[in-house]
């Protein structure tokens, strides 16, 4: 009777395991078959050519190079600072380093198309360095800020802000593909904390870095359900003011003079900038490019209207001297 009843236990094991690997063979399938955005490794400016970075989030590979499609297909070279411009040498030339988010990037534009690009002969007093990360809010431009400051020293620093986003973006943990970021909480007594650092992997990391999540879907899903269960996207009272100030107050205690580029259109931050005797310079109303989804960034003739903008406030500031060198292109 023993040997009977363990085959009987045999089988019923091994049937067990056979419906459970054929279940998992259909959900792998079902989950392939559907493609949930959620589990797909989309290819976008903070995926391609870019990797993880415990104090940024995400920052651009150093030297990569590449093709990216958004609403245009765009080439990109990052150099060794993983900025996509040509490689800067500290010397005794003053620099104007402009920090931004894909605004300054460049999304959409080629390299030379960039108002940073069609500034350089209308400055040729200064170095211009284009400081944008696509994607950033204002709290991890402050942060990229003070890393690359040892290394540029920027002489003027104009912060471009994105209005149509960077609130969002300092306001939360998680943006854009689920992709997770420092962010800074407001203490009791006003001030700001820093928070979410060393920053978490995002979903997307799992999925290019690690094989098993790469190749099976079933992985993918488990690792989704993972990370937003370990850390749940948060909001925050939005600090954009303050990280405004903070940026500010960090450039003039290193000797450099700071001003501000509004994306779009703001009137709080408008409102903060004048009242604190802050040089700004309204960009709202240059061309941008409204098909494809991907808006709204300038377009050839936008590039060159908001490089003129802030050659003038540059100008009336007393940073750049007018004249024919300055209004030359």
């Amino acid at each position: 009777m023993t040997e009977p009843k363990k085959s009987s236990r045999l089988y019923d094991v091994s049937v067990t395991i056979g419906m459970v690997l054929l279940t998992l063979i259909g959900l792998e399938i079902f989950l392939r078959v559907a493609n949930f955005k959620e589990f797909r490794e989309e290819l976008t400016e903070r995926s391609l050519g870019y990797r993880y970075d415990a104090e940024l989030g995400w920052m651009p590979v150093p030297n990569s190079t590449g093709v990216i499609k958004t609403f245009r297909t765009t080439q990109y070279k990052h150099n060794s600072f993983g900025l996509r411009d040509e490689e800067f040498t500290l010397d005794s030339k003053p620099t104007i380093m402009f920090l931004g988010d894909s605004f300054v990037w460049g999304l959409d534009s080629q390299a030379d198309e960039r108002f940073t690009e069609l500034l350089k002969p209308k400055l040729p007093d200064y170095k211009i360095v284009p400081a944008g990360v696509s994607g950033y809010g204002t709290d991890q431009e402050y942060l990229l800020l003070k890393r690359l400051w040892p290394k540029i020293k920027p002489a003027v620093v104009v912060l471009i802000v994105c209005a149509q986003n960077d609130r969002l973006d300092n306001s939360s943990n998680i943006r854009y593909e689920d992709y997770q970021k420092p962010y800074f909480a407001t203490e009791p007594d006003g001030s700001l904390k820093l928070m979410n650092q060393p920053v978490p992997r995002s979903q997307m990391l799992y999925i290019v870095e690690d094989w098993l999540v790469r190749n099976l879907w079933l992985a993918r899903m488990a690792t989704n359900v993972y990370v937003r269960l370990r850390y749940p996207r948060l909001t925050v009272p939005d600090p954009t003011e303050k990280l405004v100030g903070m940026i500010r107050d960090f450039v003039e205690k290193n000797g450099a003079k700071f001003m501000v580029g509004i994306q779009y259109h703001d009137e709080a931050l408008t409102r903060y900038l004048e009242a604190n005797k802050i040089p700004l310079v309204q960009l709202g109303g240059a061309d941008f490019y409204t098909q494809g989804g991907w808006g709204p960034h300038w377009t050839p003739e936008g590039q060159q209207d908001v490089a003129n903008r802030i050659l003038g406030t540059l100008t009336a500031n007393g940073i750049a001297r007018s004249g024919p060198a300055a209004k030359s292109n």
